[in-house]
């Protein structure tokens, strides 16, 4: 069952990330999922939201970013809006999870944790970062709206 979208803006401010997530796991929570799939949504979300706002916002706490989840009956789908410069995930690479190096896990992890990651430009200014959790028939979404 379609449900209406959940949103939160925010600053691009690092000591947002915990309310990013903390939004993620409350309307996983609303939805009734399963812990793991919960788990993986959260993680994700973070990194994505850590990504945004260093990378496409630059630390730059005015510029807003925009997060809409958006329960259905098979999935959790979250889109990210940023004002950044374009940005296309096929020009990051595959890491190998066992190179011992700090920091660039971000987009390996939402990869990894996610069923579909992609990035898109939107207009006029910035990008829509979706990540989609499909969730299976132990997991399905219960009507949250």
């Amino acid at each position: 069952m379609e449900s209406a979208p959940f949103s939160l803006t925010l600053p691009s401010d690092a000591r947002m990330v915990p309310v990013a997530r903390a939004f993620v796991e409350a309307v996983c929570q609303a939805c009734e999922l399963h812990r793991s799939a919960t788990y993986a949504l959260v993680l994700a979300a973070g990194e994505a939201v850590s990504n945004i706002i260093r990378h496409a916002h630059q630390c730059r706490a005015d510029v807003p970013l925009h997060i809409s989840c958006r329960p259905s009956a098979d999935a959790l789908e979250l889109l990210f809006l940023d004002e950044g410069e374009p940005f296309d995930l096929t020009n990051v690479p595959l890491l190998n999870p066992t190179e011992m190096r700090l920091g660039g896990r971000g987009v390996y992890l939402m990869r990894s944790l996610m069923d579909e990651v992609t990035c898109a430009r939107r207009a006029p200014r910035g990008n829509v970062l979706r990540l989609v959790k499909r969730l299976g028939a132990g997991a399905a979404l219960r009507d949250c709206g």
